[in-house]
């Protein structure tokens, strides 16, 4: 079997290299280059395309005598993440971008290179499983054993082809079992730190890096209450995300929360707590897995946020073709343009963009 690695330079992607040729599998290592320093305004240092990360790729594939590939996306990259970022925000929206990528490079241009250089199968480093159901006659994704690095919901947009020819090494792995191959192997990032932020806001703040990007800053506006009433003003409305409390600098006997972005009059409307919970939640671009269709409801777990455990509903197909989920109880700031993701149990059933709030 030949695999072409998508490689980050970082330990993840390493080991999943290493577990494939200790296998005895071929393998070709490759690395994305998806934008330069001029785009992002600061130095690259620490994001997944600095040269230092480049290095590191291109020094595992040496010790484990692979080939190794650069491929350059950057205009692609500009056009499918950074614009539909920027633009996401710009709509009042809460995108996120990692999801994207995963979507357009990793699962979909990578794979015309994986046919090009005759290989079989894609592999990345990370934490999810791959399996073939033959009682459903699918492909199914599911959790990580390693729940704390679970990467399952930024993975939803799979398709049963793209299931079919990729493999996820380190689904079964830990963590730290992870670093530890990497460290007897003598790996150079054995003991890299872990990427956080956006890729292309290396330092988090991603209304500087839009306003750079834009070569303008993003005008002020009032901050009204729910009924209308304008209560401050705000700094630029792509600063303030659903549910946001602090930095808003507005006395209030309450505390005051973002309860929705209002982009066509440059509003930010704020209220209170319980202003932020919705029981229902509706989402568009469904991407369904472990089933063909949603003809019926189904009792599911689902999360509205990476970071949330998932929570208890029921999920089904509105007359209009858009997934629709009742949650059990009510879930605080479900916020438009994030990623809604069902599961049955470890199994992810499919998701969709929030659209509603």
């Amino acid at each position: 079997m030949r695999a072409l690695v998508a490689m980050s330079g970082g330990v993840d992607s390493s080991v999943a290299a290493l577990l494939m040729k200790d296998k005895g599998h071929s393998i070709i290592g490759c690395t994305m280059r998806l934008y330069e320093n001029d785009i992002v305004g600061l130095p690259l240092l620490g994001t997944c395309c600095s040269i230092k990360d480049t290095n590191d790729a291109r020094a595992v594939c040496g010790r484990l005598g692979a080939d190794y590939k650069i491929f350059h996306y950057e205009e692609l990259f500009r056009e499918k993440v950074i614009e539909k970022f920027i633009s996401s925000y710009e709509s009042g929206l809460t995108p996120n971008p990692c999801i994207d990528c995963n979507r357009y490079f990793k699962f979909d241009y990578l794979y015309d290179k994986m046919k090009d250089l005759s290989c079989d199968y894609i592999v990345t480093g990370h934490y999810a499983r791959i399996s073939f159901d033959s009682e459903r006659g699918r492909y199914i994704l599911r959790k990580a054993v390693d729940l704390s690095k679970d990467q399952s919901y930024v993975l939803y947009t799979m398709t049963q082809y793209q299931l079919a020819h990729t493999l996820l090494p380190l689904g079964k792995y830990h963590k730290t079992d992870v670093r530890k191959l990497a460290e007897e192997r003598g790996f150079v990032n054995a003991r890299k730190h872990d990427s956080q932020d956006i890729c292309f806001v290396p330092d988090g703040d991603y209304a500087a890096f839009m306003e750079r990007f834009r070569g303008e800053a993003y005008p002020e506006g009032d901050i009204v209450d729910m009924s209308g009433k304008i209560l401050g003003r705000h700094k630029g409305y792509i600063r303030y995300t659903i549910g946001q409390r602090k930095g808003l600098g507005i006395a209030s006997d309450r505390p005051l929360f973002v309860v929705r972005i209002d982009p066509s009059e440059n509003r930010v409307v704020v209220g209170h707590e319980e202003d932020l919970f919705r029981k229902v939640v509706t989402a568009t671009d469904l991407n369904l897995i472990s089933v063909e269709a949603l003809k019926e409801p189904m009792r599911i777990k689902a999360k509205i946020r990476y970071g949330q455990k998932e929570q208890l509903g029921l999920a089904g197909m509105t007359e209009d073709g858009r997934l629709k989920v009742i949650f059990d109880e009510a879930q605080r700031a479900p916020a438009p343009g994030q990623a809604m993701v069902l599961y049955d149990g470890d199994i992810v059933v499919g998701g969709g963009v929030i659209d509603s709030y």
